[in-house]
């Protein structure tokens, strides 16, 4: 992969080309941590009770980073832009893509969010706790674990 701008080629394919995917999800820091959801705990959900990252299913003809952003104003009540984005590459599982974002920003942006009817409650969680929490949705896990093998470094608010 090749970097242009500080950013990494497959973040910038994200941000406007309108390939087939499924849903998106984003890692995103508010400060040095990580805002989380816990799912909600009803059979045959995937993964019911466990911590999450903002994000989800696509509709429409959405581009990766617009579902992430819509996800979040429906989730949380943030509204991302184009700044507050830092990552993110395609996942493809068994044929089918999912896209996985890292953004950032201020802390007290935690005083803003408006908590939507998907989701027990929301939380601010260290990234490391995330990562080795028994109750995490494992490849949330893994994606963030490899954003931290490859990040740039990060701005500090």
């Amino acid at each position: 992969m090749w970097v242009q701008n500080g950013l990494r080629q497959d973040y910038l394919m994200g941000l406007g080309l309108n390939t087939d995917f499924e849903g998106a999800k984003i890692a995103l820091y508010l400060g040095d941590d990580l805002v989380v959801i816990l799912r909600d705990d009803i059979d045959g959900l995937p993964f019911p009770g466990f911590w999450d990252l903002p994000g989800g299913g696509r509709e429409g003809d959405e581009t990766p980073k617009a579902c992430v952003q819509r996800e979040c104003f429906e989730e949380l009540g943030l509204v991302l832009t184009d700044a507050d984005f830092r990552w993110g590459r395609s996942f493809d599982t068994n044929g089918v893509v999912h896209w996985f974002f890292v953004g950032h920003l201020p802390a007290g942006c935690a005083g803003e969010i408006v908590f939507g009817d998907e989701g027990q409650r929301w939380a601010i969680m260290p990234e490391q706790t995330f990562i080795a929490h028994a109750k995490a949705v494992p490849m949330f896990q893994d994606r963030l674990r490899l954003y931290l093998a490859e990040r740039l470094p990060r701005p500090r608010f």
